[in-house]
């Protein structure tokens, strides 16, 4: 009787990913692709992180559902196949479409707290974290006072879940023209467990919104002009180009705050205002107005503060 034949050795398992394990392997692995001069063209940071070592660690950890500060003993946890694939797809997503890393990863902070983000919505780097953080001092005396709060032009929600966490007695209002960025932000309320402090409202501008409720309005508006849109890094294409521009001048949504926002203050009201690198343009428009440009200790710029009696005052002129 004839021996049987031997079973065939198994194929040997090929993979074109470099020899990568750990959590380390991969945040090295990425830092040293996304920095690499060869890059056609180099990728642009600023979208959350400004440094490719930042990015590399926000990727894989955002891929690996594994917190931002994770502690440097995990680092060394091997990961699965699946796993490897999933992190080696996103860093040439990053590198050749120029993917933002938020929105590979879903994932974001702002002010500390995580966020949901997609192609929807901007991704969260307004400076105005900086001044919730600081109980907007010292143009509010007494924050714990605040009662109704607008976010407006709110994307993801991001700026109005931040001061629902830091004014727990206010009721927040987070309101958008985009029926599709406001889903975002009902899935970031409902993330934070807020839908009995946050309302989200959808509303071009304060159309939808009732008058003299508001104790604090803060508006991150588009305000890109079209010269710079028309020249925007490839990473910022991927996001929503009707929340970065808005007319030649990046001011038309802003001019409309400006015309109306005392309308829905109240009379001690206050309205917070981010026009980023538009400021000389604002200021050009209005050269009569006096602009309270806040001074950011943590970088950022372009942030005006007025109250509720100035903007009547200055009313006439915002008219024009």
């Amino acid at each position: 009787m004839p021996e049987p034949m031997p079973e065939p050795m198994p194929e040997p398992i090929t993979t074109s990913m470099p020899a990568l394990q750990t959590i380390y392997d991969w945040v090295r692995y990425a830092t040293s692709r996304f920095a690499d001069p060869e890059n056609t063209p180099p990728l642009v940071f600023g979208q959350g992180c400004d440094n490719a070592f930042d990015e590399a660690h926000a990727l894989v950890l955002g891929l690996l559902n594994l917190p931002f500060d994770l502690g440097v003993s995990y680092f060394q946890a091997q990961l699965t196949r699946a796993e490897c694939e999933k992190i080696a797809t996103a860093i040439e997503a990053r590198i050749d479409a120029k993917m933002p890393v938020p929105y590979l990863t879903n994932r974001t902070l702002f002010m500390g707290l995580p966020f949901y983000v997609d192609e929807r919505v901007l991704i969260p780097r307004s400076p105005i974290a900086e001044l919730i953080a600081g109980d907007f001092a010292p143009y509010i005396d007494a924050p714990e006072d605040l009662r109704h709060i607008l976010d407006l032009c709110c994307g993801s929600g991001c700026i109005g879940i931040a001061c629902a966490s830091q004014f727990p007695q206010a009721i927040v209002t987070v309101a958008d023209i985009s029926a599709p960025a406001l889903a975002v932000a009902e899935k970031n309320i409902a993330m934070h467990q807020l839908a009995h402090q946050v309302l989200p409202q959808l509303s071009d501008g304060f159309d939808a919104l009732p008058k003299g409720q508001y104790d604090l309005i803060i508006a991150n508006p588009p305000y890109v002009d079209s010269e710079t849109m028309a020249n925007l890094p490839d990473e910022f294409l991927h996001e929503p180009a009707f929340a970065l521009g808005s007319g030649e001048d990046g001011l038309d949504l802003t001019r409309r705050i400006l015309q109306t926002a005392a309308d829905y203050l109240t009379p001690n009201g206050c309205l917070i205002v981010e026009v980023g690198a538009s400021w000389p343009l604002l200021e050009a428009a209005y050269p009569d107005v006096v602009f309270q440009w806040h001074e950011f200790m943590q970088g950022g710029e372009g942030v005006f503060v007025m109250t509720a009696d100035e903007l009547m005052a200055y009313r006439p002129m915002f008219c024009q």
